[in-house]
């Protein structure tokens, strides 16, 4: 009877210890939980910030295949259709008033590619939307914009702002939608202060009041399809995703872009300096800056360039 009772006692204990272990288990896990919930939360924080981080460096990175501080003309094929986020938009200037419109100018005998806001000489000019400054360019006292600011945006869009009096930004640097790039003046071709905006995609120029309303302060739209047919439209975010994907079919297109591809296969992306060659005038020919050139090949900007000497340009 009393090995019985022994017996007994021992299986008791070990059931109970495996009952404390297993509480113990859960209530280790019930503690973890919330611990990896949080972990996950932070993590994907990260991973977000760190994506919209990367895009801010190369904005449209996936629809530009060149990056230059200058004003240049895409050799490029456009999409047939583009999805042109608006939703970041903020006004350029604290003006409202519009004073010329886009399109045909018939006392001066050429196109307008922008939209002209009435400002005032030290006005504050803000980015339109976050991304990346391309260019900061003074293109002299009576000539073209006067002083003017190039900013590609992550939704494919490069806006200009022309006739400033200063520019607040330097090349390559981020800024975010609504950051003070600028002030208003009337500097280059222009008859009195005003903030010239235009909106461009690829180099394809597009219809400001198109795609904001200047009056209201806002967007006339969550999206802005773009299409080469010229059947562009206005979107609401809700509208957006049930948009089919779209093919496109013109030969025409298609063999345009093979040509292009070709092309830059061919060419060649080396430069053999020459007697009189300079980083910045190598920099200009193959479309980059002299910053890339430096770190593609490991020197200075003050390293002396010496001719027979083979370059990196890409």
């Amino acid at each position: 009877m009393k090995i019985i009772n022994i017996f007994k006692t021992g299986l008791t204990a070990i059931a109970l210890t495996f009952t404390t272990s297993s509480v113990q288990a859960q209530d280790l896990m019930a503690r973890q939980a919330p611990i990896d919930s949080r972990l996950r939360a932070v993590d994907s924080v990260a991973i977000k910030r760190l994506l919209k981080a990367e895009s801010m460096e190369n904005p449209s990175g996936d629809l530009y295949q060149t990056w230059a501080n200058e004003f240049v003309n895409y050799d490029q094929a456009l999409p047939a259709e583009y999805r042109i986020d608006l939703r970041d938009f903020h006004m350029p200037c604290e003006s409202r008033v519009v004073n010329s419109h886009f399109g045909y100018r018939r006392q001066f005998g050429r196109n307008h590619y922008g939209t002209d806001i009435k400002v005032y000489v030290g006005d504050t000019i803000r980015a339109a939307f976050s991304g990346k400054v391309r260019v900061v360019q003074d293109q002299g006292r009576y000539r073209g914009y006067g002083k003017y600011i190039i900013i590609r945006h992550s939704n494919g869009l490069e806006t200009t702002y022309g006739h400033l009096s200063k520019q607040l930004v330097r090349e390559d640097q981020v800024v975010r939608a609504g950051d003070p790039i600028g002030l208003g003046g009337s500097t280059g071709f222009s008859t009195g202060p005003h903030l010239h905006f235009e909106t461009r995609l690829l180099g394809e120029k597009i219809n400001p009041e198109k795609l904001f309303s200047f009056e209201a302060g806002d967007v006339r739209g969550d999206y802005y399809i773009w299409r080469r047919n010229g059947r562009s439209q206005l979107m609401a975010a809700h509208d957006v995703s049930n948009l089919p994907e779209v093919e496109d079919k013109a030969e025409e297109s298609r063999a345009y872009q093979q040509k292009r591809i070709a092309e830059r296969q061919s060419r060649s992306r080396v430069h053999k300096v020459r007697s009189g060659d300079t980083l910045s005038k190598i920099a200009r020919k193959y479309g980059t800056t002299v910053d890339r050139l430096c770190r593609l090949n490991n020197i200075s900007r003050s390293k002396a360039l010496k001719p027979g000497q083979i370059l990196k340009c890409s």
